[in-house]
């Protein structure tokens, strides 16, 4: 086994244990932390996938925006309360079984899938894999090109709903 597939599969068992552990953890705020160390190792998982664009979509976007914005809510909601910010677990055994029934019905599902099959699999199996350049150039090009448009929008929607935020806090703290 080479060293980049200890590497890869090390960064694999940090997503997933992360991810395990945020079920088992009460703190909001822990399990907020304990989700930056899951999609970090995810995006360590693109990379090694030849994927890095999505890894560095993730970090961007889950990692600097949205679970920053999720541990400053808690931090702020824990300092006006006083109180730490716990989860309840009331309905544990319900939460269990939705949960394995749906890792069976995905299980399942994906034991049913011939991957052999699927073009992408074959012209990465012709190509053993390899990437030969970085998809974030081209990526980049399409975006500010001929997706310009779709990504002016998509910035002008997320400003909005950034100022309709900052609005709806300022209302309730008056």
């Amino acid at each position: 086994m080479s060293p980049t597939h200890i590497i890869f599969y090390i960064f694999a068992g940090f997503a997933i244990l992360s991810a395990a552990m945020i079920l088992f953890t009460r703190n909001v705020l822990y399990a907020a932390f304990l989700l930056i160390i899951s999609f970090l190792g995810v995006a360590a998982v693109y990379i090694f996938s030849g994927a890095d664009f999505l890894a560095i979509t993730q970090v961007m976007v889950y990692v600097g925006g949205i679970l920053v914005l999720m541990i400053f809510g808690v931090m702020l909601t824990n300092k006006i309360s006083g109180q730490a910010v716990l989860t309840q677990g009331q309905h544990q055994f319900w939460g269990a079984i939705i949960g394995l029934s749906l890792f069976g019905l995905l299980s399942f599902a994906i034991l049913q899938v011939n991957f052999q099959s699927l073009a992408w699999i074959k012209e990465a199996q012709s190509t053993k894999g390899l990437v030969e350049s970085s998809t974030v150039k081209q990526l980049g090009v399409l975006l500010m090109t001929d997706y310009v448009l779709a990504f002016e929008l998509a910035g002008i929607l997320l400003l909005l709903a950034l100022i309709g935020a900052a609005f709806i806090a300022k209302r309730q703290l008056d």
